[in-house]
C-alpha cells in the first residue's frame, strides 16, 4: 500500500534502491492505468514481502516506453524491521528476469531519489552496420548507412554548456516552466559497428536525448549542416531540430548523487 503520509514516526526508515532493467516490455517507469511499468512491477515485488505496511516510492526519473537503465534509483520510505541484504535477496526473488537489484542501503530522511540528484547521465546505442543484430532487438537503434563519428564528435560539442533546450524538448505538462539544463558532457565513440552516444547533465527534458541524437543523424545524413546545433537551440522551437531517435537506443547510465 503506497503511501505519502507517515506522520512524524522516528522508525520510518529510507532506503536508497539500485536497480537496472531492461525497458522492452515496459511502459517506462512511472505507474500508468493502462499500460505495464517498470515502478508497477517492482511494487508488486515489494508488497509481496512487506505485505500491508505502508510504503513511499520515489523514482529517480521518468523513463520512456522501451528506455533501459543500467543504474535506477528509487527512495523508499517504510516502517519495516528487514535488513538491506534480505530486501535486496528477497525484491529478486520476486521480480521478472529483465529487472535486477543491484544494491540497498540506508539513506538519510531528507534523501529524495530525484530532487537529491545532482546529474544523470544517458547512453545511446546504435547499431551501426548493413545488417541488423537479432541479439540488439529492442537494446539498439539499428541504422545501417555511414555515420563519421569523428564529425558527430565534433559537432556535438554545441550542446555542451548551459542552455534553453526547448528545441530539443517534446513539450507537455511536466516542461513548462525552467527549460534550461546545464549539459556537461556530450561526446560520440565507436566500438566496432556499435556508436555509442554518451551526454550528462543536471537535468533533462521530456525527450531530450532521443531529440538531440535525432538531430545528429540529421548531420550524419548531410540533411543538416554541421555547425546547425548553435543555431536550434537559439532558436527555441522544436521544428528546428531533428526527430526523436527510437527508444530502444537510450540507456540511463549513472545517476549522480
Amino acid at each position: 500500500m503506497q503511501s505519502d503520509v507517515f506522520g512524524n514516526d522516528s522508525e520510518i526508515r529510507n532506503f536508497l534502491i539500485t536497480i537496472s532493467y531492461n525497458g522492452k516490455n515496459y511502459h517506462g517507469w512511472q505507474i500508468q492505468t493502462n499500460a505495464v511499468t517498470v515502478q508497477e512491477v517492482f511494487q508488486t515485488a515489494l508488497e509481496n514481502i512487506i505485505g500491508d505496511t505502508a510504503y513511499s516510492v520515489k523514482g529517480c526519473s521518468r523513463t520512456d516506453s522501451g528506455v533501459h537503465a543500467n543504474m535506477y534509483c528509487i527512495s523508499l520510505k517504510m516502517i519495516h524491521s528487514i535488513p538491506c541484504h534480505r530486501l535486496l535477496s528477497a525484491l529478486n526473488r520476486f521480480l521478472p528476469s529483465d529487472i535486477s537489484v543491484l544494491d540497498i542501503k540506508e539513506a538519510e530522511q531528507d534523501f529524495h531519489a530525484r530532487y537529491s540528484c545532482k546529474s544523470k547521465q544517458y547512453v545511446y546505442k546504435i547499431w551501426n552496420a548493413e545488417v541488423r543484430n537479432p541479439f540488439l532487438d529492442g537494446l539498439a537503434y539499428h541504422y545501417k548507412f555511414p555515420i563519421d563519428v569523428t564529425l558527430l564528435n565534433d559537432c556535438c560539442k554545441a550542446y555542451i554548456g548551459r542552455h534553453d533546450f526547448t528545441s530539443f524538448c517534446t513539450i507537455d505538462n511536466r516542461d513548462t516552466n525552467n527549460m534550461c539544463r546545464t549539459v556537461t558532457d556530450f561526446r560520440v565513440e565507436r566500438d566496432g559497428d556499435m556508436v555509442i552516444i554518451t551526454v550528462e547533465a543536471d537535468g533533462f527534458l521530456y525527450n531530450m536525448v532521443r531529440i538531440m541524437v535525432g538531430t545528429l543523424i540529421r548531420i550524419a545524413q548531410g540533411k543538416f549542416s554541421p555547425d546547425c546545433i548553435s543555431g536550434i537551440i537559439e532558436a527555441k522551437d522544436r521544428a528546428k531540430a531533428g526527430p526523436t531517435a527510437p527508444a530502444c537506443g537510450l540507456y540511463l547510465n549513472k545517476v549522480n548523487y
